[in-house]
């Protein structure tokens, strides 16, 4: 998997602002398009910002009405645009029960397949080159975080010393990437190992939904790339971040501390940090030393290949 983009649809928490639609993260990749959690007005969001509609899968974070409404309009947008081939929609249980609600909202039919699958904590959905893995978090009702996990790589090529072991340019050197030995003319085996390095970790996304800081998330986001984290209040909203189980931005940095993760992005902010959330970064960064940004409609980030 080369491309790994992260287009963010939406930033707000609980209700759109002027500046920030409702939760929605578009990823990009290689070749899939996902977007997790969407929602109203995430389609619009998805004209403004470029991402295209060639979705594969959506995953929702949990079914509070601010993170899924916005499918109903998103599949009609598909409809209208001659979709035909199916499109895999996840999320904690009720999905079944309230997507199927959702589908068929103001419609007698889609021209195209909707399949719905429930995940639970530690389930995972394959991808070519990566999978997502569905993590239990702690919100008010059942709510999952998800980890993009790229599969590992190759090892790096060795070019200078294939050339001094004398294997001649062509289809060996892709045998020998592939993990294949091969057999020279003079009758030496070159193996893999000689010229090819040890396997490489993939790419590592976490993007926690709504919940309270807890274990899990920690663990799931172990040396993470990335973790988006929601940080819907500031320090001195404390006691409503109790209330309603959700993470000031504060406790979403020592969760990335904890984790060791390379880099936070801060997301699913309250209206009251709209436009000005330099509260929100300054307590991030007090207690998390790697970089920290807070999301705004519209930030569009590459991850790099690891090493």
């Amino acid at each position: 998997m080369s491309i790994l983009r992260l287009t963010f649809l939406g930033t707000s928490a609980a209700q759109p602002t002027l500046h920030r639609n409702l939760s929605g993260l578009a990823v990009k990749a290689n070749t899939d398009l996902l977007l997790f959690d969407c929602g109203e007005g995430s389609q619009r969001q998805m004209v403004r910002y470029g991402t295209g509609f060639t979705v594969d899968a959506v995953f929702f974070t949990h079914f509070h009405a601010d993170h899924y409404l916005g499918i109903i309009g998103f599949l009609r947008t598909l409809g209208m645009m001659g979709r035909d081939s199916a499109v895999q929609l996840y999320g904690p249980p009720t999905a079944r029960r309230l997507l199927n609600q959702a589908v068929h909202l103001g419609v007698e039919s889609l021209s195209f397949p909707v399949e719905i699958h429930e995940l639970r904590d530690g389930d995972t959905v394959r991808r070519r080159g990566y999978s997502v893995q569905a993590v239990a978090v702690d919100h008010r009702i059942n709510a999952l975080g998800y980890v993009l996990q790229e599969d590992e790589r190759p090892g790096k090529f060795n070019l200078e010393k294939v050339k001094a072991l004398g294997v001649p340019s062509g289809p060996l050197y892709g045998q020998l990437q592939r993990g294949e030995p091969v057999q020279l003319a003079d009758g030496r085996t070159i193996r893999p190992e000689e010229v090819v390095g040890e396997p490489r970790p993939g790419r590592r996304l976490v993007i926690s939904g709504d919940t309270r800081p807890c274990p899990a998330m920690v663990k799931a986001s172990r040396e993470a790339d990335l973790l988006i984290h929601e940080s819907t209040f500031s320090d001195d909203e404390q006691a409503r971040a109790l209330e309603t189980r959700h993470s000031t931005a504060r406790e979403a940095a020592q969760v990335a501390r904890e984790a060791g993760a390379r880099r936070l992005i801060l997301t699913h902010l309250s209206s009251r940090h709209d436009t000005d959330p330099s509260r929100l970064l300054a307590q991030a960064r007090e207690e998390f030393k790697g970089p920290v940004e807070v999301a705004h409609d519209g930030l569009t980030v590459e991850l790099p290949l690891r090493d």
